[in-house]
């Protein structure tokens, strides 16, 4: 059997660098001779990317930034846990307490929101309790200072009516004003007891106009009266008061929120009034509008009043 040669099976060396080399000319000859395709896809998205650019920036010149809209939450804070008052003796008759828990949740509204949290009312200086000085109570005040929190001062005056001031700082005597944006003025008026009309038989349903009936009404003495402002109780224990509350917030137009001397106690000021004056025996008693509270006079009897009673509470911790 004639046997086949070597070059008959195996392709010789010249031609076996001839496929790449061949195939790389080809694909380099192909490249030249073709022309590059026109990248308008890339050309039109950078002139529309610029012109979208240029308007923005055109509107952000020309236009106020509103901010999108916002929904009220529908969670709601927990309610405020009831007031105590501390600092009352046993032995302190009812007319001799000026705030009541009723009165206290009116003014607790209006106080700083840290200090809404707080529960426990104490009783700093009360001129039933520690005597007729001005100077106690500022003895006794000076045991708060410096601590974050604030004080209700509350008056009563000879006609009964109870008015006073939030107090972001501890009265003090001080060569000059002091005090922030958080203090206000306040009055209140405890209004009578609505008549208890409980013992009252009820409407009749039917036609009684051929029957006859007799009603006796029984109530105790002086129900149907109002109550003597003078005697009344107001500590809110026995049956809840109906009280008209009114308050004068800071008005920016000063800063002659609180000035205190050995023998005066201030709150609010300018043009010459007071928007709350204490003498140093605590007898009398000044409130007249104000500019840094734009108060009416707190006390119905006038701009000048007899003073019955004062209190100092401290809220905080």
């Amino acid at each position: 059997m004639p046997s086949t040669s070597t070059t008959d099976s195996s392709p010789s060396s010249s031609s076996y660098f001839t496929y790449p080399v061949s195939y790389a000319v080809t694909g380099l000859l192909r490249r030249l001779n073709s022309e590059p395709a026109p990248r308008h896809g890339s050309a039109s998205g950078t002139t529309s990317l610029s012109q979208s650019i240029q308007s923005l920036n055109s509107d952000d010149m020309n236009s106020v930034f509103a901010p999108p809209g916002r929904k009220a939450s529908p969670f709601q804070p927990p309610p405020l846990t009831p007031l105590s008052l501390k600092g009352y003796r046993s032995n302190t008759r009812e007319s001799g307490r000026l705030l009541s828990k009723a009165l206290a949740e009116e003014i607790r509204l209006l106080v700083p929101p840290r200090l809404q949290l707080v529960d426990d009312w104490e009783l700093c200086y009360s001129l039933e309790q520690n005597g007729v000085s001005l100077a106690t109570l500022y003895q006794r005040a000076e045991e708060y200072r410096g601590k974050r929190g604030g004080f209700v001062l509350v008056v009563r005056d000879g006609g009964g009516g109870v008015f006073g001031a939030y107090l972001s700082d501890a009265p003090r005597p001080s060569p000059h004003f002091y005090g922030n944006g958080e203090c206000f003025l306040w009055r209140a008026h405890v209004l009578p007891a609505l008549p208890d009309l409980s013992n009252l038989p009820p409407p009749p349903s039917a036609d009684t106009a051929n029957a006859v009936r007799m009603t006796t009404i029984g109530s105790k003495p002086g129900t149907l009266s109002p109550p003597n402002s003078k005697h009344a109780s107001r500590s809110g224990t026995s049956t809840p008061e109906r009280i008209r509350f009114k308050a004068f917030p800071y008005s920016g137009v000063n800063d002659y929120m609180i000035f205190c001397e050995q023998g005066f106690l201030s709150i609010g000021g300018g043009d010459g009034h007071y928007g709350l004056w204490l003498d140093d025996n605590l007898e009398n008693g000044i409130s007249s509008t104000c500019p840094t509270f734009g108060n009416e006079p707190l006390s119905d009897e006038g701009t000048k009043f007899e003073v019955l009673g004062v209190e100092l509470w401290y809220l905080g911790a």
